[in-house]
């Protein structure tokens, strides 16, 4: 690609081989194109930093701080204020429009909005949340890969794209450093800022400065948002074109909460539900590729020479899809997961099988609060509602493309009907 050299692998075995039984080999990352450096502050996040002591220090902070299961339990009563939000916006909604929602934008919000709230510590108003929203979708816009990324030649022809990057990148440190300090002037509940201000980092004298504390709660929040969005919007569009699955969704809900409202603690008893999610991340991982790798020295995998440096990909579908592993895998069947039919571990540690969070060392550190957000919001969302395709009758166009994740080509609007 250019000036680039890609490796790409979607066989299961080579990809545990290369992940898993030789990850320390695999965990790095290459060099970034020179609009992602801007935003990433020359590779201070989790997902970009090199493998090595600044993504050790980084990451430990995130998973032990934030992602524990101690931890994560401890924000349950923002999500649940979340949750609770996002039915009344989709009952306004669909008031407003004569039952007619977009999927998609209601769930990134509710996401976000819990995200939010972890990130920094305070409740936000409407529109400063809907203002760090945008200013979000700005840097993703920004740091999507560009010709001049694969040909540097061709740089002098991009300055004007440059240009737009750096004032891009101006406003997110301003208006985040100005939440920032805001936050720092209230008492407010404990947060992953908190973590952050005073971090002390493997090799470094020095605690995070404002553009890297911007750039690690930007990553915080943009790590969780799509992806979570993207995933209930695919969920909703299975759960209408097969009725009979959201059927039987809302019946393990009534079978086991009967008519009060879900609670956190109770998705854990969903079986049927678990093995929906399941089978969602298979059909509809939240992206084709994982994030790339790099080798940190020159070796061979599968017979071919893998040089220092270069852009290792993994390529998702080809194992969700490979009827090698999967029975039937282009059938949409939450059953395959129940009774031990068949079964995958998504950590990828027992073998891989399904790897929608990625896999080995650099697996993404959000994987369990991510299950707990789309297990939330798919139950509340089919316990609260009954959900139709738009307009009545018609098929549900499961054509994808990608933006920062994999979104439904026409993005899903549906018919929803309060259930009494």
């Amino acid at each position: 690609m250019g000036t680039r050299t890609m490796i790409i692998i979607s066989d299961a075995s080579l990809i545990h081989e290369a992940l898993i039984q030789r990850g320390s080999q695999f965990a790095s990352r290459p060099a970034e194109n020179p609009t992602r450096t801007i935003f990433s502050c020359n590779k201070f996040t989790v997902n970009a930093a090199k493998y090595g002591p600044i993504w050790r220090s980084l990451r430990r902070n995130m998973v032990q701080n934030m992602l524990s299961p101690t931890r994560l339990k401890q924000f349950g009563s923002v999500r649940k204020s979340a949750m609770d939000k996002l039915i009344v916006k989709i009952k306004s909604e669909s008031e407003q429009h004569g039952g007619l929602i977009y999927v998609l934008k209601n769930a990134r919000f509710a996401a976000f909005t819990i995200l939010l709230e972890m990130c920094f510590g305070i409740e936000m108003e409407e529109e400063s949340i809907v203002k760090m929203d945008e200013i979000m979708k700005n840097v993703l816009i920004t740091v999507d890969p560009r010709i001049d990324d694969y040909l540097p030649i061709l740089a002098p022809f991009f300055i004007k794209e440059r240009r737009k990057a750096l004032q891009v990148r101006r406003e997110q440190i301003d208006y985040v450093v100005g939440i920032i300090e805001k936050r720092n002037k209230t008492t407010t509940f404990f947060s992953y800022l908190d973590t952050l201000l005073d971090l002390k980092i493997e090799g470094r004298e020095t605690t995070p400065s404002n553009e890297e504390l911007v750039t690690l709660c930007s990553e915080f929040l943009n790590g969780g948002t799509d992806t979570t969005g993207t995933a209930i919007e695919w969920g909703i569009a299975e759960m209408i074109a097969n009725p009979e699955i959201q059927c039987r969704i809302y019946d393990e809900i009534r079978s086991i909460v009967g008519d009060r409202r879900i609670e956190e603690g109770d998705v854990e008893r969903m079986v049927y539900l678990q093995a929906f999610v399941k089978e969602l991340l298979r059909k509809h991982p939240p992206t084709y590729f994982s994030l790339t790798h790099a080798v940190m020295e020159t070796t061979t995998l599968g017979g071919y020479d893998i040089p220092v440096g270069v852009n290792v990909e993994v390529f998702i579908p080809g194992i969700n899809e490979d009827p090698k592993i999967w029975v039937n895998p282009k059938k949409f069947d939450p059953d395959r997961f129940m009774l031990g039919k068949e079964d995958a571990d998504i950590t990828g540690i027992s073998g891989v099988k399904m790897i929608p969070f990625g896999v080995g060392r650099r697996i993404c550190p959000g994987l369990a609060m991510a299950t707990v957000h789309v297990y939330l919001m798919l139950a509340r969302m089919v316990q609260e509602f009954e959900w139709f395709a738009y307009p009545p009758g018609s098929e549900i166009d499961f054509a994808g493309k990608t933006e920062f994740t994999v979104v439904m080509k026409n993005p899903l609007r549906a018919m929803v009907k309060p259930r009494v």
